[in-house]
């Protein structure tokens, strides 16, 4: 019975140093096999933003090139060659050129879906600039005065500031930031 025993107990404690080696065994499987499956999720995420990445960067150049070309078309030189038609009265003059800017901004709105917001909130401010330096360029004036008067007036009050260019250099500043 002694040996009976000894070999039940002996029986006992392998099936114990078994079953603790064996659930060892299965937390560490367990354990290798949820790491990989992180690892798969975190590639998987990563893989999944290069792509957004890849489709949205060329958006995106597109929205700065975009903004660009409106900055430069409610410039004063681009706006005052663009809107000032010969027998135009300095009123007329006025309106086409605020009603000028407020369209072009109009067209290029959704692409503040793609800049910073600093930079959005600088091409506003830029646009309301314009449209108040021609508004204020006109009350200056008396309604008989030629347009060409209108138009060397923005010029003058723009010898030293001009909102366009600084909304520029805020943008070439963004992109070199993101891209350079």
């Amino acid at each position: 019975m002694n040996t009976t025993l000894y070999i039940a107990i002996m029986v006992i404690a392998m099936l114990a140093t078994l079953a603790l080696v064996g659930g060892v065994f299965y937390l560490l499987v367990k354990r290798y096999f949820e790491n990989q499956q992180k690892q798969q999720l975190l590639q998987m995420k990563l893989d999944e933003r290069q792509g957004t990445l890849k489709a949205v960067t060329p958006i995106r150049l597109q929205a700065y090139e975009r903004m660009a070309l409106f900055l430069e078309r409610i410039s004063p030189n681009s706006l005052v060659l663009r809107c000032y038609q010969p027998g135009m009265d300095l009123r007329l003059l006025q309106g086409v050129m605020t009603k000028n800017i407020r369209d072009e901004w109009e067209h290029n709105l959704s692409q503040q879906v793609y800049l910073g917001a600093a930079l959005w909130a600088r091409i506003r401010e830029a646009k309301d600039e314009m449209i108040n330096l021609v508004n204020s360029a006109a009350v200056q004036l008396a309604d008989t005065d030629d347009p060409t008067r209108l138009a060397a007036s923005i010029f003058a009050s723009m010898a030293d500031h001009m909102p366009t260019d600084e909304a520029l250099e805020a943008m070439h500043k963004e992109i070199n930031e993101l891209f350079g």
